[in-house]
Formats: C-alpha cells, sequence, structure tokens
C-alpha cells in the first residue's frame, strides 16, 4: 500500500525521525492560504500524489505569503500532474502545506527487503537529491548497503560504518547514524516494504530532516495496523486496478487487447504465454482465485471488460479448489446483465467441467478444449475483428 508524503512523515515523526514542520493537508486554496499563515506567512506548496519527481513536474512551489500560497493551490489543485514515472498524468486532490528550509547539503537514504539475502537493507548515499537509479549507473560506489541481521537486529556501529563507506561527513556521522536507527525503527514498526529518504536533508539552521519521504506498507500486514488501512487509496494510476483491490481481485492491466481470466498465478502466466505465442497481446493478468463463487467470476469479467482495449476474452479454468460449473454459471449471468460485444473463449478442464460445459451450451460463448486451442481461437478472432 502506497501512502502520502504526509502520511509517510506522520509515521516516521511517531517513531522519533525528525521531519520538517507543516500545517497539515489543504483540499482548497483557501485553506492553503489560512495554513500558511499557521506556519509564519512562508512555505512550501507539496502535491501529495503517488510519484517521484513532483519538483520538476511542477508539483512542489515556495510560496512567500498567504496569498501566493493560494494562488499556488489554485493552480496545482486539479491538475493532472504528469511526471518520468506517471506520463499519463495523476490528479492532485490535496496539497502539503509545509515550512520551507533551506538545504546546504542532501544525503540519501532507504530501508527496503532484499530478496536475494532475505534480509532488509539499509541504504545510504551521500548523494541524495537525485534518483538513485542513476547514481546507481553513474557511481556505483557512493551507495553503500547494509545487511541487517534479522535476530540481532542493528548496532550503531554498523550504522557509523555504513555512513564512512558512504563517505558522509565525519561531522555528521553520528548523527546520520542515529537518523537511520530511528528510520529504521519505523520500517519495522510500520511493517513496511520501502522506506525512502530522498532528500535526507541538513539544513542551513543545522537540522538534519527527513525532506521528503516515501513509504509503502505490505499489504498482507494490514490486520495489524487498523489505523493505517483507511489511508488505502488503490492504485490511483489505473481505476481498473483500484477497483479490482476493493474487490480483492488480483489484477493487472498490461495494455493488450485480448483479456485474461483464469485461476491461480501459474495458470494465469502459462495463459498469457500461449496468447503471445499464438500471435496476441494479453490485455491483464487476472487471477479469479481459488474457490470462486459465480459473483466472483462474474465480478472479474466485468473488470476485465471496462478495460475499452479488450477486443476478446479468454477464459481457462483448472478446476481444483474452483468448480467449473460455478464459474460456467458467473460467465452466463455476466452475459445476461451486461452488454457484451467481443468474443469470449471459455477452456474448463477439471471439478466439474463436463456440468460447466453443459451449462454453456446454447450461449454465444465459445468452447475450448486445451489452453492452446482456446489461445489460438481468441487471438484468430480479435485479429479478424
Amino acid at each position: 500500500m502506497k501512502i502520502h508524503e504526509h502520511q509517510a512523515k506522520e509515521l516516521l515523526a511517531r517513531s522519533g525521525v525528525p521531519v520538517p514542520r507543516n500545517a497539515g493537508i489543504a483540499v482548497t486554496p483557501q485553506q492553503a492560504a489560512q495554513k500558511t499563515e499557521e506556519l509564519g506567512g512562508k512555505a512550501v506548496v507539496k502535491a501529495q500524489v503517488h510519484t517521484g519527481g513532483r519538483g520538476k513536474a511542477g508539483g512542489i512551489k515556495v510560496a512567500q505569503s498567504p496569498a501566493q500560497a493560494e494562488e499556488i493551490a489554485q493552480q496545482m489543485l486539479g491538475m493532472l500532474l504528469k511526471t518520468h514515472q506517471a506520463p499519463q498524468g495523476l490528479r492532485v486532490e490535496k496539497v502539503l502545506i509545509e515550512e520551507p528550509v533551506v538545504i546546504v547539503k542532501e544525503i540519501y537514504a532507504a530501508v527496503a527487503p532484499d530478496r536475494n539475502t532475505r534480509r532488509n537493507i539499509i541504504i545510504l548515499s551521500a548523494k541524495g537529491g537525485m534518483d538513485i537509479e542513476a547514481v546507481a549507473e553513474e557511481d556505483p560506489d557512493a551507495i553503500a548497503r547494509l545487511e541487517v541481521d534479522p535476530l540481532e537486529g542493528v548496532c550503531d556501529y554498523q550504522l557509523r560504518a555504513l555512513c564512512q563507506q558512504a563517505n558522509i561527513d565525519a561531522s555528521l556521522v553520528n548523527r546520520v547514524a542515529a537518523f537511520l536507527k530511528k528510520l529504521y525503527e519505523a520500517f519495522l514498526a510500520n511493517d513496511a516494504s520501502l522506506a525512502e529518504i530522498n532528500p535526507l536533508a541538513l539544513t542551513e539552521d543545522g537540522r538534519l530532516l527527513a525532506a521528503d519521504a516515501k513509504f509503502d506498507i505490505d499489504d498482507s500486514s494490514l490486520f495489524r495496523h487498523a489505523g493505517l488501512a483507511v489511508w488505502a487509496e488503490g492504485n490511483a494510476e489505473d481505476p481498473l486496478e483500484a477497483e479490482a483491490g476493493k474487490q480483492d481481485i488480483a489484477y493487472v492491466r498490461l495494455g493488450g487487447d485480448v483479456g485474461i481470466i483464469c485461476n491461480g498465478a501459474g495458470l494465469t502466466m502459462a495463459t498469457m504465454d500461449a496468447v503471445q505465442r499464438a500471435g496476441g497481446n494479453p490485455a491483464d493478468f487476472l487471477d479469479v482465485g481459488g474457490g470462486a463463487q459465480a459473483e466472483r467470476v462474474k465480478a472479474c469479467l466485468g473488470i476485465v471488460l471496462a478495460d475499452p482495449n479488450v477486443k476478446g476474452v479468454l477464459i481457462n479454468i483448472f478446476g481444483g479448489i474452483t468448480r467449473c460449473d460455478e464459474v460456467a454459471k458467473g460467465v452466463l449471468q455476466a452475459a445476461d446483465s451486461m452488454e457484451i460485444t467481443v468474443p469470449i473463449v471459455v477452456r474448463l478442464a477439471g471439478t466439474r467441467a463436463e456440468e460447466g460445459a453443459r451449462i454453456l451450451e446454447g450461449s454465444s460463448l465459445i468452447p475450448a478444449a486445451t489452453m492452446q486451442e482456446a489461445a489460438a481461437k481468441i487471438v484468430a478472432l480479435v485479429q479478424a475483428a
């Protein structure tokens, strides 16, 4: 689950990580002016959207007065903020009003899981303020990493050694090490999958602050964090993925024209491969899940057909826990309640496959005996259309 900068800074502050002072969120230009007044008349107005590169895209601006903050918010609220991470644009619905700080030194700091070592790693670089990917490519030695033992945790001497490896100024080593320890505590306390501070800023008045923060929380842990679950907004970049997320459907839009509905991640990926081998282009990854009932199958078909790029749908079900007759009922219910104008090829195998096939007899749905046959049929129909 991605959370906004202001929410990330709230979590960091709870763990003792120093962050800039802010007056909260504004959703109207008038609120932006009022909150700027609360900060003493000057503020940074920051668009709250799930993407990096906001500054370059015009999503972060300094206001020298409440009136200017109101003017900036007037321009920013409702705009589509286009960045390299979100070229299609994300609509700005709220802005953070934060104290302006003069930065004299920028550092990059992050905590993330490393699947290769199966440990969390703390990443540090004296080259903050720019894309860490660019630093990794241009100067990989500028990035220092510390693998954290899950039983022993992180020790102060390890953090100081990490700072030295990253060429942090000697005068800042102890302070940066203390910052990293608090950051790691925040990462663990909130079951995060990413905690990224860029920049970790040394300000003109000598403070060390998380000037910007990106924080992702493991969806599977939200049952332990009821207070954080309410922040879930789904995928703001794709409304169909967001809607699927609300219905607990595993769906990823891929941009092709052949809709895919299967049960099980492995079968779904194999079906996508079969479609590609047949000359088609999968429009999505959708795993209907085990034991899918008719209503769930109907909901899945609705999500796939909501993609305007979809010119045909392939439903490939191998019945184990999932009953093929229930899938067939769901598809027919969807066909009766929706205006379906694209061909649908259905392949059923396994538990109650024969019953499912009988249910589909006489309908407009096109049967197939194997995955390869189903892929060939739907690709031919899409290409003919």
